[in-house]
Protein backbone atom coordinates (compact mmCIF):
# COMPACT_ATOMS: atom_id res chain seq x y z
CA UNK A 1 0.00 0.00 0.00
CA UNK A 2 2.67 2.72 0.75
CA UNK A 3 5.66 3.34 -1.59
CA UNK A 4 7.74 5.13 1.06
CA UNK A 5 8.31 6.56 4.79
CA UNK A 6 9.57 9.60 4.98
CA UNK A 7 10.83 11.57 8.56
CA UNK A 8 12.20 15.06 9.11
CA UNK A 9 15.35 15.66 11.41
CA UNK A 10 17.18 18.87 12.33
CA UNK A 11 20.09 16.93 12.72
CA UNK A 12 21.53 14.45 9.89
CA UNK A 13 24.29 13.66 10.84
CA UNK A 14 22.76 12.91 14.63
CA UNK A 15 19.72 11.06 12.65
CA UNK A 16 21.86 8.76 10.12
CA UNK A 17 23.67 7.36 12.95
CA UNK A 18 20.42 6.57 14.67
CA UNK A 19 18.53 5.04 11.84
CA UNK A 20 22.08 3.52 10.43
CA UNK A 21 22.15 1.68 13.71
CA UNK A 22 18.41 0.85 13.63
CA UNK A 23 18.99 -0.76 10.01
CA UNK A 24 21.75 -2.86 11.27
CA UNK A 25 19.89 -4.30 13.53
CA UNK A 26 17.36 -5.32 11.33
CA UNK A 27 20.42 -6.96 8.62
CA UNK A 28 20.04 -3.77 6.95
CA UNK A 29 22.67 -1.41 5.66
CA UNK A 30 23.45 1.87 6.21
CA UNK A 31 21.35 5.15 4.02
CA UNK A 32 22.98 6.58 1.14
CA UNK A 33 22.35 10.54 0.78
CA UNK A 34 20.58 11.11 -2.74
CA UNK A 35 21.06 14.24 -4.62
CA UNK A 36 18.87 16.39 -2.48
CA UNK A 37 20.88 15.71 0.38
CA UNK A 38 18.28 13.19 1.83
CA UNK A 39 19.75 10.05 3.13
CA UNK A 40 17.69 6.79 2.20
CA UNK A 41 17.21 2.95 3.42
CA UNK A 42 16.02 0.16 1.14
CA UNK A 43 15.40 -2.60 3.07
CA UNK A 44 12.95 -5.61 3.25
CA UNK A 45 11.32 -4.22 -0.19
CA UNK A 46 10.39 -0.50 1.99
CA UNK A 47 11.91 2.85 1.67
CA UNK A 48 12.68 4.64 4.17
CA UNK A 49 14.53 8.54 4.10
CA UNK A 50 15.36 10.79 6.45
CA UNK A 51 15.25 14.86 5.22
CA UNK A 52 15.60 18.82 6.57
CA UNK A 53 12.33 19.95 5.33
CA UNK A 54 12.37 20.72 2.06
CA UNK A 55 10.19 23.94 2.94
CA UNK A 56 13.27 25.38 5.15
CA UNK A 57 11.40 25.11 8.88
CA UNK A 58 12.10 23.05 11.91
CA UNK A 59 11.44 19.67 11.30
CA UNK A 60 9.03 18.08 14.30
CA UNK A 61 7.11 15.08 15.02
CA UNK A 62 3.38 14.36 14.18
CA UNK A 63 1.64 13.63 17.55
CA UNK A 64 -0.32 10.08 17.31
CA UNK A 65 1.91 8.79 14.53
CA UNK A 66 3.77 5.64 14.68
CA UNK A 67 5.98 4.40 12.04
CA UNK A 68 6.33 0.48 12.51
CA UNK A 69 9.53 -1.37 11.28
CA UNK A 70 9.22 -5.38 10.50
CA UNK A 71 11.17 -7.78 12.27
CA UNK A 72 12.18 -11.65 11.99
CA UNK A 73 12.09 -12.24 15.73
CA UNK A 74 11.93 -11.24 19.38
CA UNK A 75 15.73 -10.96 19.63
CA UNK A 76 15.73 -8.73 16.23
CA UNK A 77 13.46 -6.36 17.74
CA UNK A 78 15.52 -6.26 21.47
CA UNK A 79 18.22 -5.36 19.19
CA UNK A 80 16.52 -2.43 17.16
CA UNK A 81 15.77 -1.28 20.69
CA UNK A 82 19.18 -1.53 22.42
CA UNK A 83 20.26 0.32 19.37
CA UNK A 84 18.43 2.59 19.42
CA UNK A 85 18.59 3.50 22.85
CA UNK A 86 21.98 3.61 22.19
CA UNK A 87 22.53 6.05 19.53
CA UNK A 88 20.30 8.66 20.88
CA UNK A 89 16.98 7.02 20.84
CA UNK A 90 14.38 7.20 24.10
CA UNK A 91 12.90 3.89 25.07
CA UNK A 92 8.91 4.89 25.55
CA UNK A 93 5.88 2.69 26.84
CA UNK A 94 6.10 -0.62 28.19
CA UNK A 95 9.69 -2.29 27.60
CA UNK A 96 9.91 -4.53 24.83
CA UNK A 97 7.36 -7.82 24.92
CA UNK A 98 4.90 -9.64 23.86
CA UNK A 99 1.54 -8.12 23.36
CA UNK A 100 -2.00 -9.87 22.89
CA UNK A 101 -4.19 -7.66 21.20
CA UNK A 102 -7.19 -7.88 18.59
CA UNK A 103 -4.44 -8.06 15.88
CA UNK A 104 -2.83 -11.50 17.67
CA UNK A 105 0.14 -12.25 19.62
CA UNK A 106 2.95 -9.50 18.59
CA UNK A 107 6.58 -8.58 20.41
CA UNK A 108 6.73 -4.80 20.19
CA UNK A 109 9.48 -2.72 21.37
CA UNK A 110 8.99 1.25 20.98
CA UNK A 111 11.33 4.02 20.62
CA UNK A 112 11.37 7.95 19.97
CA UNK A 113 14.00 8.79 17.51
CA UNK A 114 16.23 11.66 18.41
CA UNK A 115 13.66 14.10 16.73
CA UNK A 116 10.83 12.94 18.87
CA UNK A 117 9.43 10.28 16.05
CA UNK A 118 7.25 7.18 17.19
CA UNK A 119 9.22 3.63 16.36
CA UNK A 120 7.83 0.48 16.68
CA UNK A 121 9.66 -2.49 15.80
CA UNK A 122 6.88 -5.64 15.47
CA UNK A 123 7.15 -9.10 15.04
CA UNK A 124 3.72 -11.16 14.44
CA UNK A 125 4.04 -14.30 16.74
CA UNK A 126 2.39 -17.18 16.09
Amino acid sequence: MFSHMMVGTNDMARSKAFYDALFAAMGGRPGKEDPLGRVVYMHGGAIFLISKPLDGQTATAGNGSTIGFNVASPDEADAWHKAGTAHGGTAIEDPPGERNGPAGRLYLAYLRDPDGNKLCALHRLG
